[in-house]
């Protein structure tokens, strides 16, 4: 196929006032606008300073785990058990719908007993066996607090750092910031598992590019031998056709963008490109059958099933390794208002092993050293019951005031435990850290400054970590 020649056409008398329109608009536009102005969104995509991580491994519970039947124990609650919610523990604070009419809101200890692990003696769960033995690899912080007290918003602003929507994801910003680092895998990726019919639904803006290039939006894997919609070749045309094809959809947007000087065009071109490369490079990602029994052992019996969060763990490992920048994997279910100690067990049954076996199986390989590792969800569970409580079965409400996560490799401090509670997990006692002040952190392990990392649009300059966040200091190695 040819090279698509331009060929010079005679302008309508609409399409020579549109063009001029838009010409003299840019120049006016251009001469009201500072250089620096202009240039305010052309970074160089190189750290600001010398990184402890290269990419990151975000594992994201949504749905919102109880950090008291899994990370957080509290012996008074055992005492008090049954007891109502003093009113000197809440404080006024505003509670969810759910619960805010609830007339009796009974103190609930965790059904479930804790031991403590590793020269760290860090308590933990028994629901959480695997996570146990790989307990001096972790950082546990205890006293992580957000501003949302429903999902939408909270795993909007744990994403983003903004309730509302519309902002870039955190993946988003790295990609902006520092681009990717391999040539035919894109530099972010998200893989969904888990959840059933009633559980919280994810927006795909969750992983979305905002206001930033589309180039920085997520790529959702799904499950199974073709990951991705549309990457194959159609059965009836051959390698040698589709290139030509792309040869000539390459001339099309040249075209255009020789026209409108449209920066998307050539992202979309490049866009383009990377599908060829990922024509080659993802059937061989995602075929874990080559993986030796030794490896799929470690993950645990679901890891061969598509879509399974221990599939998603593994493929995760292998993203990781081939350079990709910034991996996700959202595991839904968690929101436990009732039933909550069958539904943890399932989760935990889901999720511990595959979560312990990634840190176990980057530290062999040499990855954890350089990879960031985040077990997180968008905010902890109350103290009190949420409906009947009974000796066998509770439930447990949103809680924004106090929540666990832990941290892993990338510059993060081993066997540390930071941060406190009170003594019914219902608010921060010491080092309170919150979703900014995490954002602001991790950027801080990839060579980022958080406060530098900036896109104006709308007329001022936006950041992952809006106007706050501070580096966590304290659980840096």
């Amino acid at each position: 196929m040819t090279k698509i020649q331009q060929t010079a056409l005679p302008l309508t008398r609409r399409q020579f006032f549109g063009e001029l329109g838009a010409t003299m608009s840019a120049a006016a536009l251009a001469s009201l606008l500072p250089a620096d102005c202009l240039a305010a969104n052309s970074i160089s995509r190189a750290p600001h300073f010398k990184p402890t991580a290269k990419r990151v491994l975000f594992l994201c519970q949504s749905g919102a785990p109880s950090q008291i039947d899994l990370f957080d124990p509290k012996p008074e609650l055992a005492k008090r058990h049954g007891e109502q919610l003093p009113d000197d523990v809440r404080k006024g604070q505003r509670l969810t719908g759910m619960t805010a009419d609830q007339e009796s809101k009974p103190l609930t200890s965790s059904l479930f007993k804790f031991a403590r692990h590793g020269q760290s003696q860090t308590p933990l769960s028994e629901l959480l066996p695997y996570t146990a033995k790989i307990a001096d690899e972790l950082c546990f912080v205890h006293s992580l607090h957000t501003d949302a007290i429903n999902h939408d918003p909270a795993i909007t602003l744990l994403q983003s750092g903004s309730q509302l929507p519309g902002r870039p994801s955190m993946g988003a910003w790295t990609s902006y910031g520092l681009g990717s680092e391999s040539k035919n895998l894109p530099a972010y990726v998200v893989m969904v598992s888990g959840g059933q019919t009633g559980d919280q639904p994810l927006s795909q803006r969750q992983w979305g590019s905002g206001f930033l290039s589309t180039e920085h939006q997520g790529l959702k894997f799904r499950g199974g031998k073709h990951p991705i919609l549309f990457l194959e070749h159609p059965a009836d045309i051959d390698r040698k056709t589709r290139d030509r094809m792309y040869d000539a959809i390459d001339d099309l947007n040249k075209l255009q963008f020789d026209e409108t000087s449209d920066p998307e065009i050539q992202r979309r071109t490049e866009q383009y490109r990377l599908a060829q490369q990922m024509q080659i490079s993802v059937p061989s990602l995602v075929d874990l059958s080559n993986e030796p029994q030794s490896t799929l052992d470690l993950y645990g019996k679901d890891v061969l099933t598509p879509g399974s969060y221990a599939a998603n763990c593994l493929t995760a490992r292998r993203l990781l390794e081939r350079d990709v920048r910034f991996v996700q994997l959202f595991h839904r279910g968690w929101d436990h208002h009732e039933r909550l100690p069958s539904r943890i067990q399932l989760k935990c049954r889901q999720t511990d092993q595959p979560s312990a076996a990634l840190i176990t199986d980057l530290k062999q390989r040499g990855l954890l050293e350089d990879t960031l590792v985040v077990w997180a969800g968008e905010f902890g569970r109350t103290a009190y019951c949420q409906g009947s409580l009974s000796d066998k079965n509770y439930g447990r409400d949103h809680h924004p005031r106090c929540f666990s996560i832990w941290m892993s490799g990338g510059g993060i401090r081993k066997g540390l435990s930071y941060g406190k509670t009170d003594d019914f997990s219902y608010s921060v006692t010491e080092n309170p850290v919150h979703i900014h002040d995490l954002q602001a952190t991790i950027l801080h392990c990839l060579g980022i400054d958080h406060t530098k990392l900036t896109y104006r649009f709308s007329g001022r300059d936006f950041r992952l970590t809006d106007v706050g966040g501070k580096v966590v200091k304290d659980i840096l190695s």
